[in-house]
């Protein structure tokens, strides 16, 4: 039985993060469900260039993600259908990430708000007792997002904030470097194998 990550994109700004996190469950070989919010498609243009549309999202897809997805195990899913498999509890998957999570999104989906698919399928997750990682990037923070966060946390999710550490590269790091340590701690969350930044060996200024 085919049994996905389902990977939600919500209108943050932040979009290497979730290129990262694609990428790298893809060469980890497992199958993933994709969710684009209607905001996110504004973000990935304006970050990226490339346009993410329903009806071409696989050369969308690898243009965003730059490579080739020929054999890659990805479905898509639009935000407005509220019918899709990862609306359902009885729709197998793995668990679900939300890279990167806007204050909206983080909003609609610890009071259970459901209002597109990305925020349904959330709910799903965590309904069915799945892991969920959210990974909310934006500074600073209001009292409500704070306890936006909470409640999420409260219900089983991860909160990750997209906050790169710099003990693997210092401050010659790359943003490369700086997005895949993210991602990397997001797959750690799921316990997905990767190499994507150096781990802590309790040695200082190891290379």
């Amino acid at each position: 039985m085919r049994k996905p990550w389902v990977v939600g994109v919500s209108g943050a700004s932040g979009t290497p993060y979730a290129a990262a996190v694609l990428c790298a469950l893809l060469d980890a070989g497992d199958p993933v469900d994709l969710i684009v919010s209607r905001a996110a498609r504004l973000t990935i243009l304006d970050e990226t260039g490339h346009p993410f549309r329903d009806a071409h999202w696989a050369g969308d897809l690898a243009r965003w993600l730059g490579r080739d997805l020929g054999g890659a195990d990805v479905r898509h899913w639009s935000a407005g259908d509220l019918a899709a498999g990862p609306s359902s509890g009885s729709y197998p998957s793995r668990g679900l990430v939300v890279v990167p999570a806007s204050t909206a999104a983080c909003a609609g989906i610890a009071i259970g708000l459901s209002k597109d698919l990305l925020q349904r399928a959330a709910e799903v997750a965590l309904k069915e007792r799945r892991p969920v990682v959210v990974v909310p990037r934006e500074t600073p923070v209001t009292r409500s997002h704070l306890e936006h966060l909470i409640t999420l946390h409260d219900a089983g999710a991860v909160v990750l904030p997209a906050s790169p550490g710099f003990y693997g590269a210092g401050a010659s790091a790359s943003a490369e470097q700086l997005v895949d340590f993210v991602a990397g701690k997001v797959l750690d969350a799921l316990g997905v194998e990767h190499t994507l930044f150096r781990r802590w060996q309790g040695t200082l200024r190891a290379r």
